[in-house]
């Protein structure tokens, strides 16, 4: 049993005296720090003083039901990121959906067996545990980023550039990955800029910021624990969502720069493409399922020239695919999960993308490996 000080705490509210009586025995066992409430509007003002790792919530409760407390918790700065486990009577399909819809994380069914409500808990509190690694990363990423950026300058390029590969040497031993997709980029761009559509938008100083800013896209990855990033198995869905969580800390990083240069656009960029290069067209990607023009366009054209080259590259769990393969998946993908404008630049300047793969490749140190990257 770990000692007091280690105790994750749980609270539990449920307004049937015996279901608290039940799991308090069963969570102390355990060696939790258990705390029962028979009102939802008493563990809010609790869990706002003393903010708990779980809450294990009831739906059926007077006054103020489950439903209402878990949208109460996601309202809350301090309750927002609190993973919530339901355990409720109710069976049918539509109030599970209803419980994930307001912030549930989980919906255990009463009577329910212990040892699953315990796997449950164990695996939503190693879940939270782990994200506040990845918050402690973030933190020294910010400040490391805060004192390197400076008024930009082609000597401060370069170390942000060295910074973003230094991330990268950590699951791709090459380093050639934003070498590549960094010139994948312009010369989307430099296409872009000669259609009608963009002529007016895209200038001289959209494509040097476009091709600086894009060494940036995974400087979030720094934030993800070796054990997740550089696992050689398949990631557990809880662990998908550990690695997906590179754009909002990448973002987050590069803000705190923002926050001193307000008016960088190459820090601007850079936040974007951190942030949205994993969107998609049709609005299925992520962090925050833009959809279509919402989606910055300079990371639209990341997310092509970034899938263009994980497809290309051979991975632990997959072989590269030549050029016409990788081509023709992002042809079909032109109005789903590309930007149909950025999928005709690309159209139009495939041959560059060979040239400039093949370039890299020849570069290639026999015995490398390749990252775990590119199109989730």
């Amino acid at each position: 049993m770990p000692e007091r000080a280690e105790k994750q705490t749980i609270m539990v509210v449920d307004d049937t005296a015996e279901n608290l009586k039940l799991l308090e025995s069963m969570l102390e066992g355990e060696g939790y720090d258990v705390r029962m409430f028979p009102s939802g509007a008493m563990m809010l003002r609790a869990a706002e003083k003393n903010v708990p790792d779980l809450v294990m919530l009831d739906i059926l409760m007077p006054d103020m039901d489950g439903y209402e407390v878990c949208r109460r918790m996601r309202a809350s700065e301090a309750l927002c990121d609190v993973p919530v486990l339901f355990l409720s009577a109710l069976t049918d399909v539509k109030n599970k959906v209803k419980a994930f819809e307001v912030g549930g994380m989980d919906y255990v069914t009463k009577p329910f067996q212990f040892e699953e409500v315990n796997a449950r808990v164990k695996t939503h509190l190693l879940l939270r545990r782990a994200l506040r690694e990845i918050e402690g990363h973030r933190a020294g990423l910010e400040k490391l980023v805060e004192e390197k950026v400076r008024e930009i300058s082609e000597s401060q390029l370069a170390t942000i550039t060295a910074l973003s590969k230094l991330a990268e040497s950590r699951d791709d031993e090459t380093g050639y990955h934003i070498e590549r997709t960094r010139t994948f980029c312009k010369i989307l761009c430099e296409r872009l800029r000669k259609t009608p559509r963009y002529g007016n938008s895209i200038d001289e100083a959209y494509v040097s910021d476009i091709y600086n800013a894009s060494v940036l896209h995974d400087v979030g990855k720094v934030g993800i624990p070796d054990r997740i990033l550089l696992k050689p198995e398949r990631l557990t869905p809880p662990e998908f969502e550990m690695i997906k969580g590179h754009t909002a800390i990448g973002a987050r990083t590069l803000q705190a720069a923002h926050r001193r240069y307000p008016r960088n656009s190459f820090i601007n960029m850079g936040i974007a493409i951190a942030r949205s290069h994993h969107e998609r067209w049709s609005g299925n990607g992520y962090p925050d399922g833009l959809k279509g023009e919402d989606i910055p366009l300079s990371a639209r054209i990341m997310a092509v020239a970034d899938v263009y080259d994980a497809l290309r590259s051979k991975r632990p769990y997959k072989p590269a695919l030549p050029h016409e393969d990788t081509a023709r998946t992002l042809r079909e993908g032109a109005g789903k999960d590309f930007d149909p404008a950025v999928i005709e630049a690309f159209n139009a300047t495939e041959q560059e993308f060979v040239e400039t793969y093949d370039t890299y490749d020849r570069k290639r140190r026999p015995g490398s490996t390749t990252r775990r990257e590119g199109f989730f």
